[in-house]
């Protein structure tokens, strides 16, 4: 026999699930594995009920990873719940796990003594000693853009049980988050293939403040120290998550200094290319109106196309937010025109504090980046119990500003005319503040006939970040001229729609039938229009013309297309005017149905009102939820609405008042004397401690006298003895008390105990109650007893 660890694969999917146990295997499966993760597929398992209790989360719940973003990824059980070893791999979606590249993203160990990376699997994540546990957490670092979905796959191991599923609770499937624009890269691209210089506009919202992040605010010292940072080559990295930081990214982050890491930059020579520099914000926040949001210049080109900054959350341990490696040139070989980032902070893993204010406590040794979660200490400002993810303290805007043409001859004419053209191309006046969506394909044009109307696009406001600063261009027009119109002379001859096709020359049989229009606007020259103003076709009416055919009339107009866009269908109608003369069914048809298409389907966005307030939470105390509204104000015409009219968020309100639970009482027990007087106790216990103002718990003791018989002197020699002894003690003291001059009360009664269980104390007095002349001192004294109590355990 030997130690193995035991690997499970459901074969009836083509992704697997791995566990590993110390459990004991027949020793010819032991042996160093032949392949990666190889034991995975010859393993076979079968899935066992019950695993709703425990659960795999990603912190904030996301349902899109972003490229190269770290992720704190929970494996946890529901009390009473509890696992003893466990298993974490993330695949790419489609892929069986048999090789290195089947597996999306790497994982970063948090508590060594917790969690190890699998022997026979490297890609896999395990636990570090088998033993009882209810949560484990590791970061996952997103694999680069363009992976495709990926699923996060836990199994559990419970005693010998297994538990693992392809599906729920212990499966996490996201897919890669789309750029909002479209444009730049999520990672560095490994070569940039746009040519010449851009020039680019940062500006720096920041969103640090008292009303976004009320916990532990620091109201008097909160700031943002001097930003610092630079457009770069790839060959240069000012900081990235899972790097340690250098000293000048240690000055900024714990001093808000940025002289080191300045001089840091300037070294690199010519894998930098503009050092970017931003002032102090004291305080970290004010309106727009009051302080203009800080902003600055760089340039990039083909081998200095990244851009990294970073900035001091002060005062913090070693808190900071930035951009690393951010790369402005796009797939298409050109420039990205704008970028909106938000951000969350990061630790710099030179302080050990977990408030804004904690002291100096550095690192030894020193730890990697990484970026703050919900869930890193109750203490800290950004703490959630429930995992959510950290509303976002910056926002960050790139604008393109400008860019100077390489120098390449144009191959000809052509050429020449589409770089004028790009040049000539209007500028975008749309406030920076204002991020809108792309616009919407043109509506049809508002005129039904050749006559002039106008038609519309849309677009939607996606984020106002400055509320003083208006956005206007939500909706945009442009003349057009309806159908009918010649191309040749639409601008010179007018003409109304067709009328209605006269009946039928002919009751049965072909014949022929015409419309007509007429000249809405003659030539401005006074030239006849040669436009046609009538139209003819051949008609056939009951095509057979026997005496025994029904006559019908004619076809009527088609009606309307059944869609206002896109496939639909459309009807005529025609009526039997005289059914046969023999009294038979006419076989004439009198309904015909033929498709019809509109113009191409398009959504335009939707005009909605601003959201209402939110409304009172659900409950008076505890965990409960609260919603809130918009309303549709755009026209019905121009489609179904498909944003969302109305959110539910969960609230939290102090915690409800929990009363003292307590058991049934015991039965009595049995009397404490086997003759003359004794007492009986029964008890019971705390189930649960009174909390958060609650009802304080009753008594757990109560006690009863008992008398099960009287005494006689054959009672068992102890207790003759112990009886003796009493009366003569205290005929004792009555001849004391008569010689010694002094008159004494009776002995008081016995006090409470001082401990309901494990070991008390009791106690009696007797006082003079008539002292004579000649009565000594010490003879009159008070006199004091005490004996044990309550004596069994609790």
């Amino acid at each position: 026999q030997t130690l193995d660890p035991l690997i499970i694969r459901r074969s009836s999917t083509n992704q697997c699930a791995i566990l590993q146990e110390q459990v004991h295997i027949p020793s010819e499966r032991a042996g160093k594995s032949d392949g990666y993760c190889s034991r995975i597929l010859r393993a076979q398992g079968t899935r066992n009920e019950g695993y709703n209790e425990f659960r795999l989360r990603v912190e904030g719940d996301p349902e899109n990873y972003q490229p190269g973003s770290t992720y704190r990824v929970t494996l946890y059980a529901s009390s009473p719940a509890y696992f003893r070893g466990f298993t974490l791999i993330a695949l790419k979606e489609g892929r069986e796990g048999d090789k290195e590249e089947d597996y999306a993203g790497n994982f970063q160990i948090i508590d060594e003594e917790d969690t190890q990376f699998m022997i026979n699997c490297p890609s896999a994540v395990t636990e570090s000693t088998p033993r009882r546990r209810t949560r484990i957490h590791v970061f996952w670092t997103a694999p680069p853009s363009a992976s495709g979905c990926v699923t996060l796959k836990a199994s559990i191991v419970q005693k010998r049980i297994i538990y693992f599923q392809d599906e729920g609770s212990l499966t996490k499937r996201m897919c890669e988050k789309e750029s909002l624009y479209g444009e730049t890269t999520e990672k560095p691209l490994l070569d940039c293939c746009a040519c010449g210089t851009a020039k680019y506009r940062v500006t720096f919202y920041g969103n640090w403040s008292e009303k976004v992040h009320p916990k532990d605010y620091p109201r008097r010292a909160n700031h943002w120290s001097a930003i610092i940072g630079a457009s770069h080559s790839k060959n240069y990295v000012l900081w990235e998550y899972g790097g340690y930081a250098s000293e000048g990214i240690k000055k900024v982050a714990e001093l808000g200094s940025p002289v080191s890491m300045e001089e840091e930059i300037r070294q690199k020579g010519d894998d930098v290319l503009t050092v970017i520099k931003m002032k102090a914000q004291w305080p970290a926040w004010q309106p727009l109106n009051v302080r203009a949001a800080p902003s600055a210049e760089f340039s990039v080109d083909r081998t200095r196309h990244l851009m990294s900054f970073l900035t001091m959350l002060g005062p913090s341990p070693d808190w900071n937010v930035g951009l690393s490696a951010e790369d402005l040139c796009t797939k298409e070989c050109g420039w990205a025109q704008r970028v909106v980032q938000d951000m969350i902070p990061w630790d710099a893993g030179t302080d050990n504090g977990v408030t804004y204010e904690s002291p100096n406590k550095p690192t030894v040794p020193q730890e990697k980046i990484r970026p703050l979660t919900s869930l890193d200490h109750p203490q800290s400002p950004f703490y959630d119990p429930e995992g959510g993810a950290i509303t976002p303290i910056l926002f960050l805007c790139h604008f393109f500003r400008s860019f100077e043409q390489c120098n390449v001859v144009p191959d000809n004419v052509d050429d020449i005319v589409a770089d004028i053209a790009q040049e000539e191309k209007e500028e975008d006046d749309t406030p920076e503040t204002c991020i809108y969506s792309n616009w919407s394909p043109w509506s049809a044009c508002s005129s039904a006939t050749c006559d002039k109307g106008k038609r519309m696009r849309q677009r939607m406001l996606k984020a106002q970040l400055d509320l003083s600063v208006p956005c206007p261009h939500t909706q945009d027009f442009e003349p057009c001229m309806g159908p009918g119109c010649s191309d040749e002379e639409g601008s010179t001859c007018t003409m109304s729609e067709w009328i209605t096709w006269s009946p039928c020359s002919m009751s049965c049989g072909m014949g022929l039938r015409s419309r007509e229009r007429y000249v809405k606007q003659f030539p401005d020259d006074g030239s006849v229009c040669t436009l046609p103003t009538e139209e003819n076709e051949k008609c056939i009416v009951n095509e057979e013309c026997t005496p025994n055919s029904c006559l019908v009339t004619e076809w009527g107009e088609w009606d309307s297309c059944s869609a206002t866009c896109g496939l639909g269908m459309k009807r005529r109608e025609r009526m039997v005017k005289m059914p046969p003369p023999d009294g038979s069914i006419c076989g004439a048809e009198v309904l015909e149905v033929e498709k019809c298409m509109m113009p191409e389907c398009h959504t335009i966005p939707c005009m909605l009102s601003p959201w209402s307030d939110w409304s009172d939470c659900s409950v008076t105390c505890g965990k409960g939820m609260r919603t809130r509204q918009r309303v549709l104000k755009s026209p019905v015409e121009l489609g179904e609405c498909i944003e969302d009219l109305e959110q539910v968020e969960k609230c939290m309100l102090p915690e409800c008042p929990t009363d003292c639970m307590v058991s049934e009482w015991t039965e009595w027990s049995e009397c404490n004397k086997s003759c003359g007087k004794g007492h009986m106790i029964r008890t019971r216990i705390v189930k649960l401690e009174p909390q958060f103002g609650g009802d304080s718990c009753p008594e757990t003791v109560q006690r009863k006298k008992c008398k099960i018989r009287k005494c006689n002197r054959d009672d068992g020699q102890g207790q003759v003895n112990s009886d003796e002894k009493k009366r003569r003690k205290e005929a004792r003291e009555k001849r004391r008390s008569k010689q010694g001059g002094c008159k004494m009360r009776p002995w008081s009664s016995w006090t409470d105990c001082t401990k309901l269980c494990g070991g008390g104390i009791q106690e009696r007095l007797m006082t003079a109650k008539k002292r004579l002349k000649s009565a000594q001192l010490p003879s009159c004294k008070d006199r004091k007893e005490i004996r044990a109590c309550n004596v069994y355990p609790c």
